[in-house]
Formats: C-alpha cells, structure tokens, sequence
C-alpha cells in the first residue's frame, strides 16, 4: 500500500512544537491567558474557541483524511476558525453566563438543570445553527446546506447524546464559570474532528 501522507507532515509538526516550548515561557503564558480571561472574557473564549475549531479540522485533514503537505486545505481551516470566532466562540460564552445568572452557580440540583438546559434547549440549537453557519462559510447553496442539515443532523445530535452530557454534568459542577468554554473546546477537539470529518465526507459523497 502506498505511504501514508501524514508520515510527511509530523516531522514538521514536531519540530514547530518543539521550537514553541523553547521560545515561549508557558508560566508567563498562563498569567497573560489568566489576566485576558479575568479582563476580556468574551473575547478571549472567543479567540480560543477559534484556535481549537480549526485545530479539530487540521486534525481530521492529516490524522483522519490522510492529507499530505500539499493536498492540505488551509481555507477550509480558515473557516473553522472563522466559524469559531463570529458564531461558537460569542454563543457558548453568553450561554454560559446566562445559566450561570439565571440557573446559580453551585449545588447539584443546579448543575442537572443547567445540563438538561444545555443538552435538550441549546444543543439542537446550536448544532442545527453551526451546520447551516459551516455551510454558509464554505459557500453551499441554501438548498444544499438544507440537504446536509437533513442527512447529518440526526447522526451528530446521536453523537452528541454518547459525549457531552457526561461532560457537561462534570463541567458545570466542578468548573469556574471562566473556564467552562474552555473546557468543553478541549474536549471538543475530538467532537470538532468527527464535525469535521463529518461535513466533508457528506460532501465528497455529494459529488
């Protein structure tokens, strides 16, 4: 069997990370992301969910879909990333808070309500809202976009039932408001891979 191309691309992805942990010092790291997160909260999880969107599509592109350096598709991780920061990055975060003030912060009669909130009033929305938000960026007419949400949207919210009450149940009791939306974008990582991975080889069936 021919090579994988990804076998071409680690070696390079190895040494960027290498020569990051070098020049950059992480504890000072960590106090710039701690100040921003106190200061511009919105705008920080905002960045970062950008950040981790497009990670999840680099991940599916070369670990997934096997792509090598040149077959690699940069916009379409451009439009994660722009999907992250106008439209997932602002909506978790403002979700967050509004649970957060409207539902309390602590106790587990609190954290089953702002999980059964999260999972049976926002996660239809949200997903529903990203998938037609991911086709729109990516140009697809609206029939399309309309014909995608149809075929995908049962299997994803399916996906979505297996993952994330789990986590959410852990988030909101455990987590500091702050950090929720971080999170779940770290956790997400594996769930912005499957999306990802999941919208594309639609789409590649399509044609």
């Amino acid at each position: 069997p021919p090579p994988s191309h990804t076998h071409n691309l680690l070696p390079y992805l190895f040494l960027i990370i290498k020569n990051l942990n070098k020049a950059i010092n992480m504890k000072i790291l960590l106090q710039i992301y701690k100040r921003a997160l106190n200061n511009y909260p919105i705008l920080t999880q905002t960045i970062q969910t950008s950040i981790l969107m497009g990670a999840g599509d680099a991940i599916s592109q070369i670990f997934i879909e096997n792509k090598g350096y040149k077959e690699y598709n940069l916009l379409r991780t451009s439009q994660f990333c722009t999907v992250g920061f106008c439209f997932l990055g602002p909506t978790l975060t403002v979700w967050y808070r509004l649970l957060a003030k409207h539902i309390g912060m602590k106790g587990s009669l609190v954290t089953v309500k702002k999980v059964a909130l999260d999972q049976f009033l926002f996660a239809p929305f949200c997903i529903g809202m990203l998938l037609t938000v991911l086709g729109t960026v990516q140009g697809q007419p609206p029939k399309e976009t309309i014909k995608k949400l149809k075929r995908d949207y049962t299997d994803i919210m399916i996906a979505n039932y297996k993952l994330w009450p789990a986590v959410q149940l852990m988030n909101f009791y455990v987590v500091p408001l702050n950090y929720q939306v971080l999170v779940v974008q770290c956790v997400a990582l594996s769930w912005n891979t499957y999306i990802s991975w999941k919208t594309q080889s639609q789409s590649r069936n399509v044609e």
